[in-house]
Protein backbone atom coordinates (compact mmCIF):
# COMPACT_ATOMS: atom_id res chain seq x y z
CA UNK A 1 0.00 0.00 0.00
CA UNK A 2 1.15 3.65 -0.84
CA UNK A 3 2.41 5.66 2.27
CA UNK A 4 -0.06 8.36 3.09
CA UNK A 5 3.40 11.22 3.47
CA UNK A 6 4.21 11.64 -0.21
CA UNK A 7 2.52 15.03 -0.67
CA UNK A 8 5.36 17.87 -0.12
CA UNK A 9 5.42 19.00 3.08
CA UNK A 10 2.88 16.54 4.82
CA UNK A 11 5.27 14.86 6.56
CA UNK A 12 7.04 17.46 7.99
CA UNK A 13 3.59 18.66 9.78
CA UNK A 14 2.60 15.10 10.73
CA UNK A 15 5.82 14.83 12.47
CA UNK A 16 5.72 17.86 14.05
CA UNK A 17 2.40 17.03 15.60
CA UNK A 18 3.67 13.64 16.96
CA UNK A 19 6.33 15.11 18.20
CA UNK A 20 4.54 17.37 20.09
CA UNK A 21 2.07 14.65 21.15
CA UNK A 22 5.50 12.40 22.47
CA UNK A 23 6.76 15.22 24.53
CA UNK A 24 3.66 17.02 25.90
CA UNK A 25 1.30 14.09 25.99
CA UNK A 26 3.98 10.85 26.40
CA UNK A 27 6.79 12.97 28.43
CA UNK A 28 9.51 12.04 26.34
CA UNK A 29 12.58 14.18 25.97
CA UNK A 30 12.69 16.37 22.51
CA UNK A 31 15.93 15.00 20.95
CA UNK A 32 14.99 11.31 22.12
CA UNK A 33 11.35 11.46 19.88
CA UNK A 34 13.29 13.31 17.50
CA UNK A 35 15.02 10.10 16.72
CA UNK A 36 11.94 7.89 16.99
CA UNK A 37 10.03 9.74 14.82
CA UNK A 38 13.47 9.96 12.22
CA UNK A 39 13.91 5.98 12.49
CA UNK A 40 10.66 4.35 12.81
CA UNK A 41 7.99 6.98 12.46
CA UNK A 42 6.06 9.74 10.21
CA UNK A 43 9.96 11.08 9.35
CA UNK A 44 11.58 8.24 8.81
CA UNK A 45 10.65 8.01 4.75
CA UNK A 46 10.82 12.26 4.98
CA UNK A 47 13.49 14.29 3.34
CA UNK A 48 16.17 15.83 5.37
CA UNK A 49 14.17 18.77 4.31
CA UNK A 50 11.01 17.97 5.97
CA UNK A 51 12.99 16.01 8.74
CA UNK A 52 14.89 19.48 9.94
CA UNK A 53 11.45 21.36 9.39
CA UNK A 54 9.25 19.16 11.89
CA UNK A 55 11.54 20.26 14.20
CA UNK A 56 11.27 23.36 13.98
CA UNK A 57 7.88 23.61 14.00
CA UNK A 58 7.83 21.43 17.28
CA UNK A 59 10.85 23.64 18.74
CA UNK A 60 8.92 26.87 17.92
CA UNK A 61 5.64 25.62 19.59
CA UNK A 62 7.60 23.97 22.66
CA UNK A 63 9.04 27.62 22.92
CA UNK A 64 5.79 29.42 22.23
CA UNK A 65 3.52 26.87 24.35
CA UNK A 66 1.71 29.46 26.51
CA UNK A 67 0.97 32.08 24.00
CA UNK A 68 0.06 29.21 21.53
CA UNK A 69 -2.54 27.11 23.92
CA UNK A 70 -4.35 30.67 24.71
CA UNK A 71 -4.88 31.99 20.81
CA UNK A 72 -5.91 28.77 20.09
CA UNK A 73 -8.37 29.06 23.06
CA UNK A 74 -10.04 32.32 22.15
CA UNK A 75 -10.66 30.42 19.01
CA UNK A 76 -12.90 27.40 20.68
CA UNK A 77 -16.12 28.10 22.02
CA UNK A 78 -15.45 25.17 24.77
CA UNK A 79 -12.80 22.15 25.33
CA UNK A 80 -11.27 19.93 22.55
CA UNK A 81 -12.83 16.71 24.01
CA UNK A 82 -10.36 13.69 24.48
CA UNK A 83 -11.80 12.08 21.62
CA UNK A 84 -10.19 14.40 19.49
CA UNK A 85 -6.71 12.68 19.28
CA UNK A 86 -3.73 14.46 18.17
CA UNK A 87 -5.99 17.40 17.58
CA UNK A 88 -4.48 20.01 19.37
CA UNK A 89 -0.93 19.37 18.90
CA UNK A 90 -2.15 19.68 15.26
CA UNK A 91 -3.40 23.10 15.85
CA UNK A 92 0.06 24.20 17.83
CA UNK A 93 2.30 23.37 15.44
CA UNK A 94 -0.59 25.07 12.77
CA UNK A 95 -0.36 28.13 14.96
CA UNK A 96 3.56 27.87 15.06
CA UNK A 97 4.51 28.16 11.31
CA UNK A 98 1.78 30.92 10.88
CA UNK A 99 2.41 33.40 13.81
CA UNK A 100 5.79 32.80 14.51
CA UNK A 101 7.58 30.95 11.36
CA UNK A 102 5.85 32.82 9.06
CA UNK A 103 4.62 30.04 6.87
CA UNK A 104 2.21 30.87 4.22
CA UNK A 105 -1.23 31.04 5.06
CA UNK A 106 -2.17 28.93 2.52
CA UNK A 107 0.28 26.17 3.17
CA UNK A 108 0.19 26.21 6.67
CA UNK A 109 -3.54 25.89 6.72
CA UNK A 110 -3.87 23.83 4.02
CA UNK A 111 -1.35 21.03 5.30
CA UNK A 112 -2.33 21.08 9.02
CA UNK A 113 -5.99 20.41 7.54
CA UNK A 114 -4.44 17.53 5.69
CA UNK A 115 -2.91 15.83 8.58
CA UNK A 116 -5.99 16.14 10.63
CA UNK A 117 -7.65 14.33 7.63
CA UNK A 118 -5.44 11.30 7.96
CA UNK A 119 -5.32 10.81 11.40
CA UNK A 120 -8.20 8.50 12.48
CA UNK A 121 -9.15 10.09 15.54
CA UNK A 122 -8.28 14.07 14.16
CA UNK A 123 -10.28 13.77 10.93
CA UNK A 124 -13.44 14.55 12.80
CA UNK A 125 -11.88 17.48 13.78
CA UNK A 126 -10.71 18.59 10.55
CA UNK A 127 -13.10 21.30 10.08
CA UNK A 128 -12.37 23.31 13.18
CA UNK A 129 -8.91 23.20 12.41
CA UNK A 130 -9.17 24.68 9.19
CA UNK A 131 -11.66 26.91 10.73
CA UNK A 132 -9.32 28.28 13.83
CA UNK A 133 -6.02 28.30 12.01
CA UNK A 134 -7.67 30.46 9.41
CA UNK A 135 -9.36 32.77 11.74
CA UNK A 136 -5.47 32.91 13.63
CA UNK A 137 -4.16 33.84 9.98
CA UNK A 138 -6.42 36.59 10.22
CA UNK A 139 -6.36 37.88 13.45
CA UNK A 140 -3.90 36.24 14.99
CA UNK A 141 -1.17 39.57 15.46
CA UNK A 142 -3.82 41.75 16.63
CA UNK A 143 -4.42 39.24 18.79
CA UNK A 144 -0.54 38.88 19.81
CA UNK A 145 -0.13 42.94 20.62
CA UNK A 146 -2.97 42.29 23.57
CA UNK A 147 -0.99 39.27 25.00
CA UNK A 148 2.03 39.14 27.71
CA UNK A 149 3.77 36.67 25.75
CA UNK A 150 6.89 36.15 27.86
CA UNK A 151 5.06 35.24 31.11
CA UNK A 152 2.75 33.13 29.34
CA UNK A 153 5.24 30.84 27.92
CA UNK A 154 6.71 30.65 31.03
CA UNK A 155 5.34 28.24 33.85
CA UNK A 156 4.45 29.56 36.98
CA UNK A 157 7.12 27.99 39.26
CA UNK A 158 9.58 28.92 37.01
CA UNK A 159 8.55 32.84 36.50
CA UNK A 160 8.54 33.02 40.26
CA UNK A 161 12.09 31.63 40.45
CA UNK A 162 13.38 33.59 38.07
CA UNK A 163 12.06 36.83 38.94
CA UNK A 164 13.15 36.16 42.97
CA UNK A 165 16.50 35.11 41.92
CA UNK A 166 17.23 37.96 38.78
CA UNK A 167 14.59 39.89 38.94
CA UNK A 168 11.47 40.64 36.18
CA UNK A 169 13.43 42.26 34.10
CA UNK A 170 16.19 39.84 33.25
CA UNK A 171 13.42 37.06 33.66
CA UNK A 172 12.03 38.51 31.03
CA UNK A 173 15.22 38.98 29.13
CA UNK A 174 15.86 34.83 29.55
CA UNK A 175 12.54 34.37 27.95
CA UNK A 176 13.22 36.01 24.99
CA UNK A 177 16.32 34.14 24.92
CA UNK A 178 14.66 31.04 24.93
CA UNK A 179 12.94 32.03 21.65
CA UNK A 180 15.97 32.40 19.26
CA UNK A 181 17.68 29.52 17.78
CA UNK A 182 20.97 29.01 19.12
CA UNK A 183 23.67 28.80 17.32
CA UNK A 184 26.25 26.12 17.05
CA UNK A 185 29.01 26.54 19.63
CA UNK A 186 32.31 24.18 19.37
CA UNK A 187 35.36 23.60 20.85
CA UNK A 188 39.09 22.60 19.53
CA UNK A 189 41.70 20.64 21.13
CA UNK A 190 44.27 23.52 21.30
CA UNK A 191 44.37 27.43 21.33
CA UNK A 192 46.88 27.33 18.77
CA UNK A 193 44.67 25.18 16.15
CA UNK A 194 41.73 28.21 17.03
CA UNK A 195 42.15 30.67 14.21
CA UNK A 196 42.82 28.21 11.33
CA UNK A 197 39.69 26.25 12.42
CA UNK A 198 37.34 29.50 12.51
CA UNK A 199 38.55 29.95 9.30
CA UNK A 200 38.00 26.93 7.78
CA UNK A 201 34.63 26.65 9.28
CA UNK A 202 33.45 30.65 8.95
CA UNK A 203 33.42 30.98 12.63
CA UNK A 204 34.06 33.74 14.63
CA UNK A 205 35.48 33.28 17.88
CA UNK A 206 34.17 34.66 21.12
CA UNK A 207 36.32 35.95 23.97
CA UNK A 208 36.38 32.42 26.04
CA UNK A 209 37.76 31.05 22.92
CA UNK A 210 34.86 29.38 21.76
CA UNK A 211 33.83 28.85 17.89
CA UNK A 212 30.76 30.30 16.83
CA UNK A 213 29.04 29.03 13.49
CA UNK A 214 25.60 31.22 13.48
CA UNK A 215 24.55 28.88 10.27
CA UNK A 216 25.66 25.38 10.84
CA UNK A 217 23.66 22.97 8.49
CA UNK A 218 24.52 19.52 9.81
CA UNK A 219 27.03 19.06 11.75
CA UNK A 220 28.66 15.65 10.39
CA UNK A 221 29.31 17.40 7.13
CA UNK A 222 31.21 19.64 8.64
CA UNK A 223 35.02 20.40 7.72
CA UNK A 224 36.68 18.66 10.74
CA UNK A 225 34.26 16.46 12.26
CA UNK A 226 34.83 13.47 10.86
CA UNK A 227 38.94 13.74 11.16
CA UNK A 228 38.08 14.45 15.18
CA UNK A 229 39.26 18.17 15.14
CA UNK A 230 36.78 19.55 17.49
CA UNK A 231 33.61 18.88 19.35
CA UNK A 232 30.24 20.50 19.97
CA UNK A 233 29.73 22.54 23.57
CA UNK A 234 28.35 25.28 24.48
CA UNK A 235 30.23 28.05 25.10
CA UNK A 236 28.90 28.54 28.98
CA UNK A 237 30.03 24.41 29.30
CA UNK A 238 33.22 25.27 28.57
CA UNK A 239 34.28 27.45 30.86
CA UNK A 240 33.92 25.07 33.80
CA UNK A 241 36.55 22.75 33.14
CA UNK A 242 39.01 25.64 32.27
CA UNK A 243 38.71 26.86 36.48
CA UNK A 244 40.46 23.93 37.33
CA UNK A 245 44.02 25.66 36.24
CA UNK A 246 46.96 23.88 34.57
CA UNK A 247 45.47 20.61 33.97
CA UNK A 248 48.41 18.94 31.81
CA UNK A 249 50.16 16.06 32.94
CA UNK A 250 47.99 16.22 36.31
CA UNK A 251 45.22 13.73 37.27
CA UNK A 252 41.73 14.87 37.38
CA UNK A 253 38.48 12.86 38.32
CA UNK A 254 35.49 13.82 36.17
CA UNK A 255 32.18 13.12 38.20
CA UNK A 256 29.30 12.28 36.38
CA UNK A 257 31.24 12.92 33.34
CA UNK A 258 28.79 11.45 30.26
CA UNK A 259 28.05 12.60 27.60
CA UNK A 260 32.14 13.81 27.73
CA UNK A 261 32.26 17.57 26.62
CA UNK A 262 34.10 18.65 29.67
CA UNK A 263 35.97 14.98 29.65
CA UNK A 264 37.28 16.02 25.62
CA UNK A 265 38.08 19.46 26.97
CA UNK A 266 40.24 18.30 30.10
CA UNK A 267 42.02 15.39 28.14
CA UNK A 268 42.60 17.80 25.35
CA UNK A 269 44.60 20.18 28.12
CA UNK A 270 46.79 17.28 29.06
CA UNK A 271 44.87 15.86 32.32
CA UNK A 272 44.64 12.25 32.39
CA UNK A 273 41.19 11.94 33.35
CA UNK A 274 39.01 9.53 35.09
CA UNK A 275 35.90 9.69 33.92
CA UNK A 276 33.09 8.48 35.99
CA UNK A 277 29.26 7.63 35.53
CA UNK A 278 26.91 5.38 36.80
CA UNK A 279 25.58 5.20 33.08
CA UNK A 280 27.69 1.89 30.38
CA UNK A 281 25.57 2.89 27.83
CA UNK A 282 26.86 6.71 28.45
CA UNK A 283 30.15 5.95 29.12
CA UNK A 284 30.69 3.80 25.93
CA UNK A 285 29.03 7.10 23.64
CA UNK A 286 32.14 8.95 25.72
CA UNK A 287 34.28 6.43 24.77
CA UNK A 288 33.23 6.24 20.86
CA UNK A 289 33.31 10.54 20.91
CA UNK A 290 36.83 10.18 22.52
CA UNK A 291 37.92 7.92 19.62
CA UNK A 292 36.66 10.27 17.16
CA UNK A 293 38.60 13.33 18.85
CA UNK A 294 41.92 10.71 19.28
CA UNK A 295 41.95 11.83 23.04
CA UNK A 296 42.00 8.98 25.73
CA UNK A 297 40.16 8.80 29.24
CA UNK A 298 40.11 6.14 31.39
CA UNK A 299 36.00 4.94 31.91
CA UNK A 300 34.80 4.24 35.18
CA UNK A 301 30.98 2.42 35.81
CA UNK A 302 30.13 3.60 38.95
CA UNK A 303 27.71 5.60 41.30
CA UNK A 304 29.67 8.92 41.89
CA UNK A 305 27.74 9.35 45.18
CA UNK A 306 29.17 5.71 46.51
CA UNK A 307 32.30 5.54 44.77
CA UNK A 308 35.20 4.40 47.01
CA UNK A 309 38.16 4.20 45.23
CA UNK A 310 40.61 4.05 48.46
CA UNK A 311 42.24 7.26 46.64
CA UNK A 312 42.04 10.68 46.53
CA UNK A 313 42.34 13.37 43.57
CA UNK A 314 44.08 17.12 43.92
CA UNK A 315 41.58 18.26 41.33
CA UNK A 316 38.12 17.06 40.87
CA UNK A 317 34.86 18.06 38.41
CA UNK A 318 31.36 17.64 39.34
CA UNK A 319 28.98 18.07 36.70
CA UNK A 320 26.46 17.02 38.74
CA UNK A 321 22.78 15.78 37.18
CA UNK A 322 20.07 18.75 37.51
CA UNK A 323 16.86 20.15 35.62
CA UNK A 324 19.18 21.59 32.88
CA UNK A 325 17.06 25.00 32.83
CA UNK A 326 19.30 26.91 31.25
CA UNK A 327 19.71 25.01 28.14
CA UNK A 328 15.96 25.29 27.32
CA UNK A 329 16.99 27.53 24.34
CA UNK A 330 18.12 23.70 22.52
CA UNK A 331 15.76 21.93 24.76
CA UNK A 332 12.75 23.69 24.91
CA UNK A 333 11.05 20.31 26.48
CA UNK A 334 12.75 21.18 29.43
CA UNK A 335 10.73 23.79 30.87
CA UNK A 336 7.85 21.27 29.84
CA UNK A 337 8.80 18.70 31.46
CA UNK A 338 10.44 19.50 34.52
CA UNK A 339 8.82 20.71 38.02
CA UNK A 340 9.59 21.61 41.66
CA UNK A 341 9.59 18.32 42.77
CA UNK A 342 12.26 17.79 40.05
CA UNK A 343 14.20 20.03 41.36
CA UNK A 344 13.90 19.80 44.85
CA UNK A 345 14.90 15.57 44.08
CA UNK A 346 17.61 16.72 42.18
CA UNK A 347 18.76 19.24 44.65
CA UNK A 348 18.64 16.33 47.37
CA UNK A 349 20.83 14.15 44.85
CA UNK A 350 23.32 17.03 44.20
CA UNK A 351 24.33 17.80 47.79
CA UNK A 352 24.83 14.04 48.50
CA UNK A 353 27.23 14.23 45.02
CA UNK A 354 29.03 17.57 46.89
CA UNK A 355 28.96 16.01 50.18
CA UNK A 356 30.91 12.55 48.66
CA UNK A 357 33.09 14.89 46.03
CA UNK A 358 34.47 16.26 48.96
CA UNK A 359 35.94 13.31 50.49
CA UNK A 360 37.35 12.04 47.27
CA UNK A 361 39.75 15.34 47.10
CA UNK A 362 42.99 15.39 48.77
CA UNK A 363 43.83 18.58 50.62
CA UNK A 364 44.69 21.28 48.95
CA UNK A 365 43.43 20.19 46.34
CA UNK A 366 40.48 22.00 43.55
CA UNK A 367 36.32 20.90 43.15
CA UNK A 368 34.44 22.56 40.21
CA UNK A 369 30.94 21.99 41.41
CA UNK A 370 28.72 23.09 38.31
CA UNK A 371 25.23 22.84 36.71
CA UNK A 372 23.23 24.21 33.61
CA UNK A 373 20.23 24.82 35.59
CA UNK A 374 19.21 28.65 36.51
CA UNK A 375 17.38 27.85 39.95
CA UNK A 376 19.37 28.92 43.12
CA UNK A 377 18.47 25.75 44.78
CA UNK A 378 20.67 24.05 42.31
CA UNK A 379 23.89 26.52 42.53
CA UNK A 380 24.19 29.23 45.09
CA UNK A 381 22.16 27.81 47.49
CA UNK A 382 23.82 24.47 47.40
CA UNK A 383 27.15 25.92 47.11
CA UNK A 384 26.40 27.85 50.51
CA UNK A 385 24.93 24.34 52.91
CA UNK A 386 28.08 22.78 51.54
CA UNK A 387 30.44 25.49 52.82
CA UNK A 388 28.33 26.06 56.33
CA UNK A 389 28.97 21.87 56.86
CA UNK A 390 32.57 21.85 55.20
CA UNK A 391 34.82 24.35 57.64
CA UNK A 392 38.16 22.41 55.75
CA UNK A 393 36.56 23.85 52.41
CA UNK A 394 36.69 27.74 51.01
CA UNK A 395 35.58 29.54 48.33
CA UNK A 396 38.33 30.32 45.49
CA UNK A 397 36.78 33.28 43.61
CA UNK A 398 36.75 33.29 39.75
CA UNK A 399 38.06 36.04 37.90
CA UNK A 400 36.70 38.03 34.76
CA UNK A 401 39.82 37.09 32.87
CA UNK A 402 38.97 33.36 33.84
CA UNK A 403 35.48 33.96 32.14
CA UNK A 404 36.40 35.47 29.00
CA UNK A 405 36.38 39.16 30.39
CA UNK A 406 32.64 38.69 30.32
CA UNK A 407 32.37 39.92 34.02
CA UNK A 408 28.84 39.84 33.70
CA UNK A 409 28.82 36.14 34.36
CA UNK A 410 30.96 36.26 37.49
CA UNK A 411 28.63 37.14 40.82
CA UNK A 412 30.00 39.35 43.77
CA UNK A 413 30.86 36.00 45.49
CA UNK A 414 33.03 34.99 42.80
CA UNK A 415 31.00 32.07 40.96
CA UNK A 416 30.33 31.44 37.48
CA UNK A 417 26.41 32.24 37.30
CA UNK A 418 25.67 32.98 33.11
CA UNK A 419 21.86 33.39 31.99
CA UNK A 420 20.13 32.75 28.34
CA UNK A 421 20.57 36.27 27.54
CA UNK A 422 24.10 37.27 28.50
CA UNK A 423 26.59 37.41 25.16
CA UNK A 424 22.75 38.38 23.84
CA UNK A 425 24.22 40.26 20.71
CA UNK A 426 26.30 37.29 19.53
CA UNK A 427 23.48 34.99 19.70
CA UNK A 428 23.45 34.38 23.82
CA UNK A 429 24.36 31.13 26.13
CA UNK A 430 23.53 28.65 28.17
CA UNK A 431 22.30 29.23 31.61
CA UNK A 432 25.54 27.61 33.70
CA UNK A 433 26.63 27.98 37.90
CA UNK A 434 29.76 26.86 38.56
CA UNK A 435 31.98 27.40 41.70
CA UNK A 436 35.54 26.71 42.41
CA UNK A 437 36.00 25.28 46.32
CA UNK A 438 39.00 23.89 47.69
CA UNK A 439 40.08 21.93 50.73
CA UNK A 440 41.74 23.21 52.89
CA UNK A 441 45.63 21.94 54.71
CA UNK A 442 45.42 21.36 58.61
CA UNK A 443 49.07 21.97 60.39
CA UNK A 444 49.61 18.33 61.73
CA UNK A 445 52.71 19.48 64.06
CA UNK A 446 50.31 22.44 65.08
CA UNK A 447 47.42 19.95 66.05
CA UNK A 448 49.65 17.70 68.22
CA UNK A 449 49.95 20.92 69.68
CA UNK A 450 46.43 21.18 70.78
CA UNK A 451 45.75 23.65 68.24
CA UNK A 452 44.75 23.96 64.45
CA UNK A 453 46.78 26.09 61.86
CA UNK A 454 45.88 26.34 58.43
CA UNK A 455 47.91 26.92 55.83
CA UNK A 456 46.43 28.76 52.76
CA UNK A 457 45.70 26.10 49.74
CA UNK A 458 47.28 27.84 47.17
CA UNK A 459 50.13 28.09 48.50
CA UNK A 460 50.93 24.56 49.98
CA UNK A 461 50.10 23.46 46.71
CA UNK A 462 52.92 25.44 45.26
CA UNK A 463 55.22 23.41 47.96
CA UNK A 464 53.29 19.84 47.12
CA UNK A 465 54.75 17.39 44.51
CA UNK A 466 52.71 16.64 41.47
CA UNK A 467 53.71 12.57 41.82
CA UNK A 468 50.84 10.64 40.08
CA UNK A 469 48.55 8.43 41.94
CA UNK A 470 48.34 4.88 41.40
CA UNK A 471 45.39 4.37 38.70
CA UNK A 472 41.76 3.43 39.33
CA UNK A 473 40.38 0.35 39.01
CA UNK A 474 37.43 0.36 36.70
CA UNK A 475 34.78 -0.74 38.80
Amino acid sequence: MKAKTDEPGLAAREGAAALLTAVLKERQAFDEAFAREAAAGRLARAESRDRAFARAIAATALRRLGTIDTLIARCLDKELPNRAGPTRNILRAGTAELLFLRVAAHAAVGMNVETASRDHAARHFKALVNAVLRRLSREGDAMLDSLDTERLDTPDWLWESWCAAYGEETARAIVRAHYQDPPLDISVKTAAERDAWAEKLGAHVLPTGTLRLDDAGRIEELPGFGEGAWWVQDVAAAIPAKLLGDVAGREVLDLCAAPGGKTAELAALGARVTALDRSKPRLERLAQNLSRLHLTAETVVADAATFMPGRQWDAILLDAPCTATGTARRHPDVLRLKSPADRDKLAALQARLLDHAATLLAPGGTLVYCTCSLEPEEGVQQIARFLASHDDFERVPVSPQEAGGISEIVTGEGDLRSLPCHLGVEGGMDGFYAARLERKIYNDMAKHQGSLSLIDGRESRRQLSRSSHSKTVAR
